[in-house]
């Protein structure tokens, strides 16, 4: 007998219209990128635009060099995003297929990789404009969850990223060869952890809440790097935990490391995300303890 919920029937393409023989579509993906972006920004304007929120009533920004910043921000996030999955999940098949390492439209971003994308973006916007760092990265990352949140959604719409089988209630029935082959038996159908639902929750709702309460209701903000550094922890830890029910990429998982298990020890370890957020954590909890209000 199969278990768990049958996959919605979504479209991942909102719609499609063909050009001169083309076909171009609009992807739910596309449009969280699009939407979680427009909204950070406007998030990120109302936090500059109110003075009491920030030490000494001083801003870090105007909102015409929020906007500025919004265009090195989308740069680091897409070069960061494609160049850390690059890097950390398919370095083998890019080095022998370097011609596809910018072709973005198939598909394969890496969170970790768009973070530091937007770091380094962040980093060289603020010095070029003599804007203090911690106040700033406070408000990007104040901004950030609702894009996480979108594009988790917009993962399990695209049925990617999907769980470690279970027979758990709320497993998903994910379509696809591959979703489908978890040694099930013949005839049964395989039911998933909805981690990218997991991760949405997690990354997205919950710490976008906490984060948007502290600093518009407790006065955060005036405490550079007290948000930053808990998202960074916060993501790192929401992270680290979904790892353990989340599929791994199929390029670490083998015979002799059925888990995928990117650092192990007689079959003790940690996936490749576990072993890119363990640094957030630690980055995170170091920016919070040594926060100091103003």
């Amino acid at each position: 007998m199969s278990t768990g919920i049958p996959f919605p029937n979504i479209s991942p393409e909102l719609f499609s219209i063909s050009i001169f023989g083309m076909e171009f579509a609009l992807r739910w993906y596309a449009l969280a990128y699009i939407a979680g972006i427009l909204i950070g920004w406007r998030i990120a304007v109302a936090a500059v635009k109110r003075p009491a929120l920030w030490p000494s009533e001083r801003p870090p920004m105007t909102p015409q060099q929020v906007e500025d910043l919004l265009t090195w921000v989308i740069v680091g996030v897409i070069l960061g995003g494609r160049l850390g999955f690059v890097l950390f999940y398919q370095p083998a098949y890019y080095l022998a297929n370097p011609g596809e390492i910018l072709a973005i439209w198939q598909g394969g971003m890496s969170f970790h990789g768009g973070f530091v994308g937007v770091v380094v973006a962040a980093l060289i916007y603020c010095q070029r404009a003599s804007i203090p760092l911690r106040p700033a990265a406070d408000m990007m990352a104040l901004a950030t969850p609702v894009g996480l949140f979108l594009g988790r959604v917009s993962n399990f719409i695209n049925a990617e990223l999907w769980g470690r089988p279970t027979t758990l209630p709320w497993g998903v029935q994910f379509p696809g060869q591959a979703a489908q082959s978890c040694g099930q038996a013949l005839g049964e159908i395989c039911a998933r952890h909805p981690s990218q639902l997991y991760e949405a929750v997690l990354e997205g709702l919950l710490l976008g809440a906490v984060l948007l309460w502290l600093a518009f209701r407790r006065g955060a903000l005036k405490a550079p790097g007290t948000i930053v550094g808990l998202f960074v922890a916060g993501y790192g830890l929401a992270r680290f935990l979904v790892e353990f029910v989340r599929q791994p990429d199929a390029q670490f998982v083998s015979d002799g490391n059925p888990l995928g298990l990117a650092l192990h020890i007689n079959g003790l370890g940690l996936t490749m995300g576990q072993v890119l957020s363990v640094p957030m954590i630690l980055i995170g909890l170091y920016l919070w303890k040594t926060a100091k209000r103003a």
